[in-house]
């Protein structure tokens, strides 16, 4: 009487393994769908960048499945869990911030990505070269061999394409270009980029390495801490991450007057971290999202010039700091 006769349906399963099924199965099904949505708006820039952020997003997926696997197995299980309760509420919270930090991250990082012109660009100009790889885009002059070179970094969550139009014209201008794809669009993460580079292309005797806001942060980090190596210094709407004064390095520095990111206080505070020869210029009307061609960037100022005019500047005073090599 007091047991179960044999082959009886077993009960419901216990309220502790029905909310353990459901929690996994709604942490595994925002992970999985949070990387196939992050993947799918930004699908054709994730495949122009650096390999990582595209490894991120699968390894997410994957993660997610696997975690929807577990409420698979918990539901067929039916039983209480058997860890202490409230060692299940830490995990539950530990699982929770992870998931959300992950979604979170995913979401910052969205990148702005390459306008038209600049996708168009990775075609090549006249006299110009254009070699994309997984690391690295290469522009170099089509005649002659370039002994000058740029090793160039791109603003955070910038697509790297979007600096191509810019760096064609200064490859006309008989330079080697070389536009690092930084992992997940973040200059930090690629601060010994241009060791590679420089490795790689012996025929280059005066190295200048530079970049756009973040980017030209990360570029002077390592102009900094090798100043053997690089000759010069080229910051689009940026400053350095430390002295530089002493340095010997010759400095161009590019910012627009009206910048809502990297503002004229900003690159005014910085004129004592580099060297006195520094050239500066500003861009009358200026602001942070025409050192680059992709669209607007929230924070950024309003423009009293246009891109082109602004563009040219921009383009006469990095070769001219290239000429001085």
């Amino acid at each position: 009487m007091g047991e179960l006769a044999a082959g009886a349906p077993p009960g419901p399963p216990p309220s502790g393994s029905r909310f353990a099924v459901g929690w996994s199965a709604v942490l595994g099904a925002v992970l999985v769908v949070s990387a196939a949505l992050f993947a799918a708006l930004s699908w054709s820039v994730l495949l122009a960048g650096h390999p990582a952020h595209l490894v991120a997003l699968a390894v997410a997926a994957v993660v997610g499945l696997l975690v929807l696997g577990r409420a698979v197995r918990l539901a067929r299980r039916a039983r209480a869990p058997r860890h202490g309760r409230w060692l299940r509420l830490l995990g539950r919270a530990a699982a929770l911030v992870a998931v959300l930090a992950v979604v979170g991250s995913f979401a910052y990082l969205k990148p702005f990505g390459a306008d038209t012109t600049a996708v168009a660009a990775m075609g090549g100009g006249d006299g110009v070269r254009v070699t994309d790889a997984a690391t690295t885009i290469t522009l170099e002059p089509t005649s002659g061999q370039a002994t000058r070179g740029l090793v160039f970094q791109p603003g955070a969550r910038v697509d790297p394409r979007a600096y191509v139009p810019l760096l064609e014209r200064v490859a006309a201008d008989g330079v080697l270009v070389v536009v690092v794809k930084q992992p997940f669009d973040i200059g930090f993460l690629a601060v010994g980029a241009p060791d590679a580079v420089v490795a790689a292309h012996p025929e280059v005797t005066a190295w200048a390495v530079g970049g756009h806001s973040l980017g030209g942060v990360a570029a002077s980090s390592w102009a900094g801490a090798n100043s053997g190596t690089a000759k010069g210094l080229v910051l689009w709407a940026s400053y350095p991450l430390g002295s530089l004064a002493d340095s010997g390095l010759r400095v161009a520095s590019v910012s627009g007057t009206r910048d809502g990111l990297a503002t004229p206080a900003d690159i005014a505070a910085s004129r004592s971290d580099l060297p006195a020869s520094t050239t500066y210029t500003a861009v009358e009307g200026g602001v942070h999202a025409f050192f680059g061609d992709y669209g607007e960037q929230p924070g950024d100022g309003t423009p009293t010039v246009s891109r082109a005019d602004a563009q040219r500047q921009v383009v006469a005073a990095t070769t001219s700091l290239l000429d001085s090599l």
